[in-house]
């Protein structure tokens, strides 16, 4: 098993990342005005997205081939994309991730700011969802 690296995607390889996304039948996508971290092998094994919003950066998209989870592989990933960040990082997740979510620091339950309140309020009308944040004092 070859080495995993951890970095920024470049812009012209952005159509990677939703190929990746695609490969897996998930929902989600690469968004354009945001970092998108990944970690490859020779191919793409997870990604995130790590966007700059009000008062912060919200981290979304976080996905791990299912052949490659527990290996602390999104742990990892996360670690790089926020490494340096000093504001905070908000990430909305199902109530299941919040055990994963604190042990990398994130705390239950944050202050948001409005918009991203906002934001949490209309996706928990569908799905069960909450709200996780890291402050940047832990991230130095």
């Amino acid at each position: 098993m070859s080495d995993i690296h951890y970095t920024q995607l470049e812009e012209p390889l952005w159509p990677l990342m939703n190929k990746f996304y695609r490969a897996h039948q998930s929902s989600m996508k690469a968004v354009r005005d945001a970092q998108l971290w990944v970690a490859r092998r020779d191919e793409i094994v997870a990604a995130l997205c790590l966007r700059s919003v009000s008062g912060g950066r919200w981290l979304t998209g976080l996905f791990v081939d299912p052949a490659c989870r527990v290996q602390g592989i999104a742990a990892r990933l996360i670690a790089e994309a926020v490494k340096g960040v000093d504001e905070p990082v908000w990430l909305f997740c199902h109530p299941d991730l919040r055990g994963f979510y604190e042990r990398r620091g994130f705390s239950f339950d944050p202050e948001l700011p409005y918009a991203m309140a906002e934001r949490l309020s209309r996706y928990a009308r569908s799905k069960p969802m909450i709200a996780m944040g890291l402050e940047p004092k832990i991230l130095s």
